[in-house]
């Protein structure tokens, strides 16, 4: 199984990005899919989360800018981004709860992908 992230880029404050995320390989089911990101010296966090029956929690950093969603059929999550601030500025990368039976359950991350905001 891999998560292959895409979407980064610089852009400008107040600008818009949309990252995807697909999953690919032996794929039983998909719980919960998300995007995380890390900044230069800081902790990875949590920017949002999706479930399979689309429940979404977001950070509050985000809430009113981001919007997460996905694709059950592409086994795919999106993120789009606007409003977009300095302070955004990290590593984001995808993260998924798989199953690749009806047992076994891993969580998987992707390679990351930066967002730069700058003017």
């Amino acid at each position: 199984v891999q998560l292959q992230a895409s979407g980064g880029g610089l852009v400008q404050p107040g600008g818009s990005l949309r990252l995807s995320c697909a999953a690919s390989g032996s794929i039983f089911s998909i719980n919960l899919m998300g995007w995380y990101r890390q900044a230069p010296g800081k902790q990875r966090e949590m920017v949002a989360v999706i479930t399979s029956g689309g429940s979404i929690n977001y950070a509050d950093s985000v809430k009113g800018r981001f919007t997460i969603s996905r694709d059950n059929a592409k086994n795919t999550v999106y993120l789009q981004m606007n409003s977009l601030k300095s302070e955004d500025t990290a590593v984001y990368y995808c993260n998924a709860n798989i199953k690749t039976d009806q047992i076994r359950g891993y969580i998987y991350w992707g390679q990351g992908t930066l967002v730069t905001v700058s003017s």
